[in-house]
């Protein structure tokens, strides 16, 4: 597990929120950190270890490899990550996943300095079409072996990523409107570490409420439209 920047609401703010607020749903966190291994990780293809409590993806042999984790119910919500590139070119995190074929994805391409938002469709790994190229800014370079604090939001059919704390896109597809969540590499090897994600209807496993984080990344997401 490596250290988070991100911060999770106080116990006394959630306690606040439930008296205020005791009949709104409440979203749910729940966290990977991979110390304990990834037992409850489902990966369809690729070869997938933990290693000194970091997810891996180590062959580097097939496209569109995904590790994946959740519900298929879950709608809308914010996953945070922290990726790594290892070897080769390309790793991110797939979202709204509905079978082993069909999910969004944000994946990094060192090599051109750029993350790519894919649709991948049913049929094969590789069946897929490109909906965004999204050359980096704000300073951000993706590298091989250097860690990327990633975060995608995701809320009806509009998506946003941040890399680092500085958005890199706002996009929108109505393909797939639920599903899991995932880490995912193509013909690379790639690591992971410190998964979450936050949504209302995801049953919390964190001693503290995330109510305010989720608000505060849907708030971001409708006031960059």
């Amino acid at each position: 597990m490596r250290t988070r920047r991100h911060s999770v609401s106080v116990l006394v703010l959630a306690a606040t929120f439930l008296v205020a607020a005791p009949f709104v749903a409440l979203a749910g966190t729940q966290l990977w950190d991979f110390e304990d291994g990834a037992d409850d990780w489902d990966s369809p293809n690729g070869s997938w270890e933990v290693n000194g409590g970091v997810y891996q993806e180590v062959s580097g042999g097939e496209p569109a490899m995904h590790s994946v984790i959740g519900e298929d119910g879950w709608t809308d919500y914010v996953i945070d990550a922290q990726v790594r590139i290892d070897t080769v070119s390309w790793a991110g995190i797939a979202f709204r996943v509905m079978s082993d074929f069909e999910y969004y994805v944000y994946y990094f391409n060192s090599p051109d300095n750029k993350s790519e938002l894919w649709k991948h469709n049913d049929g094969a790994f590789d069946a897929r079409n490109n909906i965004a190229d999204i050359p980096a800014v704000g300073g951000i370079l993706i590298e091989n072996g250097t860690w990327l604090d990633v975060q995608v939001v995701v809320e009806g059919d509009l998506f946003e990523l941040w890399v680092d704390g500085e958005l890199q896109s706002e996009d929108t597809d109505a393909s797939y409107s639920s599903g899991k969540i995932g880490v995912w590499t193509w013909a690379s090897t790639g690591s992971f570490d410190d998964v979450s994600v936050t949504g209302d209807g995801i049953i919390d496993t964190l001693a503290v409420q995330p109510q305010d984080k989720l608000a505060t990344a849907w708030a971001t997401l409708k006031g960059t439209r």
